[in-house]
């Protein structure tokens, strides 16, 4: 079995067409020079020190963090924070 899928390129008709549905869209149109001139990477403007990972977790864990309310992705980076600290995993807040 084949596990990546062929992409199917649209004909240039198609490609004008879709252009031009797009460019038709006041919510949908293209960066101005301007604003294209003033667009910074990502990574400086947010916090540096956070990294985006995909991992799984058990789903009675994350339901029962979720079910803590709105800022419950906090809360597991806290606990899980706390056991590497626990474990000496990280070095402590006061620095000794």
């Amino acid at each position: 079995m084949k596990n990546k899928r062929e992409l199917i390129w649209p004909t240039p008709q198609e490609d004008a067409a879709i252009t031009a549905a797009a460019l038709a869209d006041p919510d949908a149109q293209p960066l101005t020079d301007e604003q294209l001139a003033q667009m910074r990477p990502w990574r400086t403007m947010g916090c540096s020190s956070r990294v985006g990972v995909d991992v799984g977790f058990d789903r009675d864990v994350v339901e029962a963090f979720q079910a803590t309310g709105e800022d419950w992705r906090k809360r597991m980076n806290d606990a899980l924070r706390e056991w590497a600290l626990q474990h000496q995993l990280l070095p402590p807040p006061d620095g000794r």
